[in-house]
């Protein structure tokens, strides 16, 4: 029963009530006492009916919302209580539990309600198709190789794939296999880099040593880069080689100028700051131009 339902039942019964009520108070104008036919005043009974209709419809809506539903063919309740899942082997099909339709070559998923292929063959549409593997290559059921717009299957090491076959990569002179999917699939052997489909070798001048990539150069410490040769870095008085060790910073107490190290000339009142190639004023001081003055 719905609540429109209840709801129609509800005013029936409280129009009932009222014509009960309305005979009842017409027959005890006619007794002694304004007493009702059944020997109670009218005014007392009135509620009471009122209340009777009220407390049947209520009991109603009550078993309108707690009644249990009806569970579809091929269906249980869940685990949590909150509502139903189709039995294995059927999936929900707009409130209803439908056969899986499984095709050739095809098995039901741990779910129960979907289906997934065979080894070695492809989800195409509705159907499991079987897996065409060319020449030089293999079965590969990985995730995302036996998908929709997949092959399912992979080229052998040193091959690529060219519209739907497997060719042989071809490895130039000083070059190795990467043993990758994708790019060129080789690489050059330390001390040669890539040029033109080619691998050419990397000079390394005096002071200089190969990279850990193996493809280019750096220079030695106390050493940079001048085009194709390393330089020696000139250090100045009161300086020293940097961190990385093709430049120079200088000491504490004095600044760069040009390619020398001057003093840092202190006025009064003011210290090194914590680079030690400036000043700031001391503590109650303000700097004014090369000067610090009372604040």
């Amino acid at each position: 029963m719905s609540w429109k339902h209840v709801m129609q039942r509800s005013w029936a019964l409280a129009s009932d009530a009222r014509r009960r009520d309305a005979d009842l108070t017409d027959a005890s104008e006619g007794s002694p006492l304004g007493m009702s036919t059944l020997g109670f005043p009218p005014r007392q009974r009135r509620p009471s009916v009122l209340a009777l209709a009220l407390l049947i419809a209520a009991s109603t809506s009550v078993d309108v919302v707690a009644g249990p539903s009806a569970l579809p063919d091929h269906a249980r309740a869940n685990r949590y209580g909150s509502g139903w899942d189709c039995v294995n082997g059927f999936g929900r099909v707009e409130g209803a539990c439908v056969r899986v339709a499984v095709p050739a070559n095809a098995y039901l998923d741990a779910s129960g309600s979907d289906w997934k292929c065979n080894r070695g063959y492809l989800h195409v549409r509705d159907a499991c198709v079987l897996v065409s593997v060319p020449d030089n290559a293999y079965l590969d059921d990985s995730y995302g190789m036996t998908g929709y717009g997949t092959t399912g299957w992979r080229c052998n090491r040193d091959y690529r794939e060219v519209k739907g076959a497997c060719v042989a990569i071809k490895i130039p002179m000083n070059a190795h296999s990467d043993d990758s999917s994708y790019g060129a699939g080789w690489e050059c052997d330390r001390g040669f880099r890539p040029e033109a489909g080619a691998c050419v070798g990397v000079t390394v001048p005096a002071n200089g040593f190969l990279t850990r990539s193996g493809d280019d150069w750096k220079c030695e410490r106390g050493f940079r880069k001048l085009n194709q040769a390393c330089a020696a870095v000139e250090l100045p008085e009161n300086a020293y080689l940097d961190l990385p060790g093709n430049g120079w910073n200088c000491e504490r107490g004095y600044r760069k100028e040009r390619s020398a190290c001057v003093v840092v000339p202190l006025p009064a009142n003011a210290h090194l700051d914590y680079s030690g190639n400036d000043w700031r004023c001391d503590a109650g001081f303000g700097r004014r131009g090369p000067t610090c003055v009372v604040e």
